[in-house]
């Protein structure tokens, strides 16, 4: 398998049971008729169906590439599979919008961590994970402090912390309240500084103004800045992670530099929770299947994201862990909107 395909794959495909159905008159008729409309509903053929997967983030950045790559590894199951970017409100616009679609499979949304970071903020306008019926999830990634490789201020983590504690140090990040933000706030908090949070619909932005020198750096994930890196434009100075990157083994993690600060995000596929069960294990096999792809895991590979696959309960379980997670940092950070 290829070095960044990391498998905890639980294929659990489930066929839910009919009951039999027991009644006299037209009571028993329409009993019948419910009973298939229940399953028609519950059977879809994807390669006859055109399916949307909403990105909740601008295009271009790590969540919107990574959909686009899954999608096309996919786009022989379905008859048409369209990625739609709907950002704003740091990933809850468009995970509302993909909550509150047709709960009849065609409409996936990738969701990320700030499915839980947003509601343990409280800025999550309703969104809660339960919303939701996970498929499965995709990849993981940690955050990197990254800075123009020009800014001679800045050569190492120590750095920049310095340079924090006596100057206005302006970090951007893909949303308030999201990963990358709670990222920036954590090194932080950890460091006893303060950063001046700039907030993004989605890294992309965040990474455009920094090479434009509009702020002072970003928190966001490598793959996000790997290409500006290999230019020479940008340079990274740490990650949050228990250990250095295959990727970038030169870099150091913050941990290294006495700053015990470790995360990131995740990346997955979910429905509308009353999505039947049946549509959801056929989504599962198709994605599942695509994400152990040649081309995916090439395309993951050389964008330096590392595949992490987790089925549909595992996924729901981490989501549930995270959010216990996020709302005791949050709190202890005091950054919870009142």
């Amino acid at each position: 398998m290829k070095k960044f395909l990391k498998r905890t794959i639980g294929i659990a495909l489930s066929m839910a049971l009919v009951a039999s159905l027991a009644a006299c008159g037209s009571k028993a008729s329409d009993a019948a008729s419910d009973a298939g409309s229940e399953e028609a509903a519950a059977t879809v053929d994807f390669s006859k169906e055109s399916v949307t997967a909403i990105v909740p983030y601008d295009a271009g950045g790590g969540t919107d590439t990574v959909m686009r790559a899954l999608a096309d590894a996919a786009k022989g199951s379905f008859k048409n599979i369209t990625v739609e970017n709907r950002s704003g409100a740091g990933g809850a616009t468009g995970m509302l919008a993909g909550a509150n679609a047709a709960a009849d499979g065609k409409t996936i949304t990738m969701t990320t961590v700030e499915l839980t970071t947003l509601e343990a903020m409280g800025t999550n306008a309703g969104l809660t994970y339960t919303q939701f019926k996970p498929i499965m999830m995709v990849n993981t990634a940690a955050s990197a402090i990254t800075v123009k490789a020009d800014d001679t201020r800045f050569n190492t983590l120590e750095d920049l912390i310095e340079y924090s504690k006596s100057n206005e140090f302006q970090m951007g990040n893909s949303g308030n309240g999201a990963i990358w933000h709670l990222a920036a706030a954590g090194l932080a908090k950890a460091a006893d500084t303060q950063f001046t949070h700039v907030g993004y619909d989605g890294a992309a932005g965040a990474i455009t103004d920094l090479l434009g020198g509009h702020i002072d750096g970003v928190a966001v994930s490598y793959a996000e800045v790997a290409n500006y890196v290999a230019s020479g434009d940008l340079k990274v100075l740490a990650v949050l992670s228990d250990n250095r990157l295959e990727a970038v083994p030169d870099v150091p993690t913050a941990k290294e530099s006495g700053y015990d600060v470790v995360l990131g995000t995740w990346r997955g596929l979910a429905v509308p929770a009353a999505t039947p069960q049946e549509v959801v294990d056929e989504l599962y096999k198709i994605f599942s299947e695509a994400a152990q792809s040649e081309a995916f895991v090439t395309f993951m590979n050389n964008s330096n994201n590392v595949i992490e696959i987790m089925d549909g309960p595992s996924y729901e379980a981490r989501m549930a862990k995270d959010l216990e997670t996020y709302t005791a940092l949050i709190e202890d950070l005091g950054l919870k909107v009142q």
